[in-house]
Parts: structure tokens; sequence; C-alpha cells
């Protein structure tokens, strides 16, 4: 069976079910498996699907509005003054990464009439702007569908193939002794964004000051602007290790 007739069967199933396992269709094709992953990679790499751990899944079944939204509208007032002061800081042209944390979620509302280009890892925020004045550049790889975000090896050598101009992005936690995050997914996507930027922008609701979690996975040597409405002692500690504050009031 020809590359074309294997893409066409995959799409028939993906437009049944939404996702398939790789195992399910070497079953269905009567392939391989690994002749199953060789065409998930090149069909997800021309926009056809998805690619999740051990599958796929149907695009119009991944970019949609989802529940992450509900969490970005916890301290909702928070962070919608954090991203708006952030949104001053983008112009006209720039290239910017946004991570898939649900603070940086909220700087869309903020940017959608500006003539740049996003380069992210979440869904949810490329279909929020979609249909914009913004350009958008979705990382590839690997989606966690309980995230809504793309994750993974590929995902970080898309990432190490652009420069942007600035990165906003969220952690779990920042102390002064340094960042932390919930996964090492997480954690990874923020370092090779920040790897990749002129000025990384922390983008921080005070619950998230002199908080730890799961996983330290960095100083605070990459961070170059704290954006907060945190006014606590943890400031001048920050401002220590060499970060620009950015007080917001709500």
């Amino acid at each position: 069976m020809t590359f074309q007739k294997r893409a066409h069967k995959i799409l028939e199933l993906l437009e049944t079910s939404g996702e398939v396992e790789i195992r399910q269709l070497a079953t269905k094709i009567g392939v391989s498996e690994v002749t199953v992953r060789r065409d998930l990679t090149s069909m997800a790499a021309n926009g056809l699907l998805y690619r999740t751990h051990g599958g796929a899944m149907k695009i119009s079944d991944v970019i949609k509005p989802v529940s992450f939204a509900n969490k970005a509208e916890v301290n909702l007032k928070a962070k919608d003054a954090i991203c708006k002061r952030a949104a001053e800081d983008i112009v006209e042209g720039d290239v910017i990464f946004i991570d898939c944390g649900s603070t940086a979620f909220r700087l869309c509302q903020f940017i959608k009439d500006k003539k740049i280009k996003v380069i992210t890892n979440s869904l949810p925020i490329v279909n929020e702007l979609q249909h914009s004045a913004v350009t958008i550049n979705l990382i590839g790889g690997e989606v966690d569908a309980s995230r809504q975000a793309v994750h993974g090896t590929m995902a970080h050598e898309h990432i190490g193939r652009y420069q942007a101009a600035k990165a906003f992005l969220g952690v779990d936690g920042i102390t002064a002794e340094g960042l932390y995050a919930g996964s090492e997914y997480e954690a990874s996507n923020t370092l090779a964004m920040a790897a990749q930027t002129g000025c990384t922008y922390m983008l921080c609701d005070a619950s998230k000051i002199g908080k730890t979690s799961y996983l330290k996975f960095n100083d605070l040597s990459i961070v170059n602007i704290l954006i907060t409405d945190y006014k606590g002692p943890e400031v001048n500690k920050f401002e220590s290790k060499g970060i620009s504050i950015y007080s917001v009031t709500v």
C-alpha cells in the first residue's frame, strides 16, 4: 500500500474516532508500527494531524476552545494587569515566544491587533489568535491533550531553529533560589525558549512568588524581567539577582 493510500485510511479513522493509537492503525492498515510512526510524523509535518504520545489526534479536536481557558481565569485581574503591561513592550514587527502557561494565555487579548509573529506550543493560544493581525508559528511535536500543549524532542528542535526578540513565559513557582515547574516537559520548553530569545519576561501573579513545586529546573539567570502584582520582600531578592521588576496594581 502506498503512503498516499495509508494516509487516506489514517485520516478516515481519525474522522470517525478523533484519536487513534499506533498499534490500532498498524492492525487496521496491515503494516508495521514502524511504518505507521513514519507516516504519522510525515502527516503531522504537513499539518494533516497532531502527533500524540502513542498515536495521533484529529486537528479539529485539538484546536478549539478548551477548559484550559477556565484555568486562565484564576486570579484573572492580576493576570490581565500583568499581561497588559507585558503587551506594552511588544511592538509591530516583533517575533516573540509565548509558552503554554495560563497567565501567558491572557496576553492574547492585548496583542491581537499587533502585526507580530508569535511562536508558541499552546493550542489555546493558536485558537485565540486565529483571524487576528498576528502571524502564528505553532511548534511541532507530540500533543499533550490534557494540557493542550506541544512537547517533546521535536518541539525542542523546532524552537532551536528560531530566534525571538522576546519570550513571555510562566512558571509554577519562583524564589530567590530559582524557578520551579510541575513537570519536566514544561521546564524543558521554558529553557528552550529562553535560550533562543534576547529578553525573557517571566509573568507571575503573587501566588507564584516564593512558591516551590515538584521540580527546580534552573536558577534565575535566564530571567531578565519579572512582571508581577506581588509587592513583598522577595522583590528585593530578585532585584539583587539582576532582574528588572515591573510592578502592576490590581
